[in-house]
């Protein structure tokens, strides 16, 4: 039987670490990417497939060729800011394509799919730690796309017995501890790398967007989970997914740490300054998201291993150490 699964966004940064670990347990991951915010260099463990999602007849021969067991699908445009100011793209980009990829993979009857979501869907929820239950309204067009993607796949799940495992999750950190693969991107929007930059010189200085925000020191608090314990919760999804089954799983700490709290941390983990600016909130930035894992732990088995901050940082640092990818 083939040990293939197709993984969209493969190229990029969670891509790249589930792949390492798919291969890890035997598959191969076959990604498919159009390299977009992705990295040739990050495609180690198994074939590539250079295609957008949204060429239908490139994808329908990536199943031809490949005949994957499964899909596991990452590839979306997200950043939040982005999605307030160009809203179509993000229709486009992140719903169309999704609609491309589960209908080709439902042609080919490959019916296990493991799905990259985000609490984003949730939207600004008052001081409640998220899970499975909590009412979803998201407040920015990324959130939307994600969301309409999860009801797409409660569709399909009853029209064609599709077995999806939606992930649910807000802040990534951290870099595989080997320095095989790592976050870069072009631009770098997230947090830790962007302050880590910062620490090394390649940034003058860090902007914190909106120091008013209703929390304990009035920066916006987000859960974070090492990339690593990540990987390992979607290879779980994936055997259940093959095994027949779906179901909606949130992964986090849930515990919250402020902007103010990481860049602490950094400073701690590096001794070094972190030069920083103060700046006006962004659109669409929800104040607080912390999400809990219990149904993931109970269900799954799912066992963090990683996700403690000083970790995750340290990860990252020496990661941001490293040659990284090349162009």
């Amino acid at each position: 039987m083939s040990k293939n699964v197709l993984v969209t966004g493969g190229a990029g940064y969670i891509g790249a670490h589930v792949c390492k670990v798919l291969s890890g347990h035997g598959f191969i991951p076959v990604t498919f990417d159009n390299l977009s915010t992705g990295w040739r260099d990050a495609v180690k463990y198994g074939p590539f497939v250079r295609g957008d999602l949204l060429d239908r007849d490139r994808l329908a021969a990536a199943f031809v060729k490949f005949r994957p067991i499964a899909v596991m699908h990452f590839a979306a445009l997200s950043l939040v800011g982005e999605s307030m100011t160009d809203p179509g793209r993000y229709w486009r980009t992140n719903v169309t394509a999704a609609l491309n990829l589960i209908e080709t993979a439902l042609a080919a009857n490959c019916k296990a799919f493991v799905f990259s979501s985000t609490c984003a869907t949730y939207g600004d929820p008052d001081g409640v730690v998220l899970n499975e239950t909590t009412p979803q309204h998201p407040i920015n067009a990324y959130g939307a796309s994600k969301l309409a993607i999860e009801q797409m796949l409660a569709n399909f799940a009853v029209s064609d017995g599709l077995n999806a495992v939606i992930f649910r999750y807000f802040n990534v950190a951290g870099a595989d501890p080997d320095c095989e693969v790592g976050e870069q991107h072009r631009p770098e929007t997230h947090l830790i790398p962007l302050v880590l930059d910062t620490v090394a010189g390649r940034r003058a200085a860090l902007t914190v967007f909106g120091s008013d925000y209703n929390t304990p020191d009035g920066t916006c608090v987000r859960d974070y989970v090492h990339v690593m314990d990540l990987a390992d919760a979607h290879v779980l999804g994936l055997q259940r997914g093959l095994s027949g089954k779906g179901g909606v799983f949130c992964l986090g700490t849930g515990t919250g740490f402020s902007v103010r709290e990481v860049i602490a941390q950094a400073r701690n983990a590096t001794n070094r300054p972190v030069p920083v600016i103060e700046g006006v909130r962004r659109p669409g930035d929800a104040a607080r998201l912390v999400s809990g894992s219990a149904h993931a732990i109970a269900e799954l088995g799912w066992a963090p291993k990683h996700s403690t901050l000083p970790q995750m940082i340290a990860d990252a640092w020496r990661w941001s150490n490293a040659a990284g990818y090349s162009e």
